[in-house]
């Protein structure tokens, strides 16, 4: 369930409704008008900017993680991986935090990826734990031995659980890879591939 706060559009809503009752007012009783009635509708639109600039999400804190996540992989950078990977993380390839990471720094070879284009298909937060489906368009680097070798771009569909840390980050646990170009897949498909 996305939080009241994920947008600042519910207090502007209620801003832009105090505004409307606070003019019907003002007309119907001219007599009892004062400044802070319009001050009012104002004081709340702030508030609601206030509250989206200052408390972060925990949908808004995933988006960051998966951010860094794909700018990592974008810049072929596999020490920003370290960082976003929870100690328990296990998949059904990578036994450990280690092996992933290990992988990451092997494949991770420059050049390889141009860009990355994500997508979020699905996310569910049930805290302390959450699931979140992304699709990333991966565009290889033309010098990258996957462009030359193989295509110049893929398609993949990841699926990622997150876990809620004592001090409120969201670290990713698992990562399985369920579809490259449309196509059902695993981490075993991109390891037997030799990349």
């Amino acid at each position: 369930m996305w939080n009241v706060f994920e947008q600042p559009w519910t207090l502007l809503a209620a801003a832009v409704f105090v505004l409307l009752v606070a003019l019907m007012f003002r007309s119907i009783f001219p007599e009892k008008r004062h400044r802070w009635q319009l001050a009012l509708p104002i004081f709340i639109a702030l508030v609601a900017f206030g509250l989206d600039f200052f408390i972060q999400t925990d949908a808004e804190k995933i988006k960051t993680v998966l951010h860094k996540g794909v700018k990592a992989v974008e810049e072929e950078n596999s020490d920003a991986i370290d960082p976003i990977i929870s100690d328990n993380y296990h998949d059904s390839y990578h036994n450990t935090k280690g092996g992933l990471v290990t992988h990451f720094k092997a494949i991770l070879v420059e050049p390889l990826v141009k860009k990355n284009i994500a997508r979020i298909v699905q996310m569910e937060i049930s805290p302390p734990k959450a699931t979140v489906v992304i699709t990333v368009r991966i565009i290889f680097d033309k010098q990258s031995f996957v462009y030359q070798s193989f295509k110049p771009l893929m398609l993949t569909k990841v699926k990622l659980d997150l876990q809620k840390e004592p001090d409120n980050r969201w670290l990713i646990t698992r990562a399985e890879i369920l579809e490259i170009d449309l196509r059902p897949a695993k981490w075993q498909d991109i390891t037997r591939a030799n990349w």
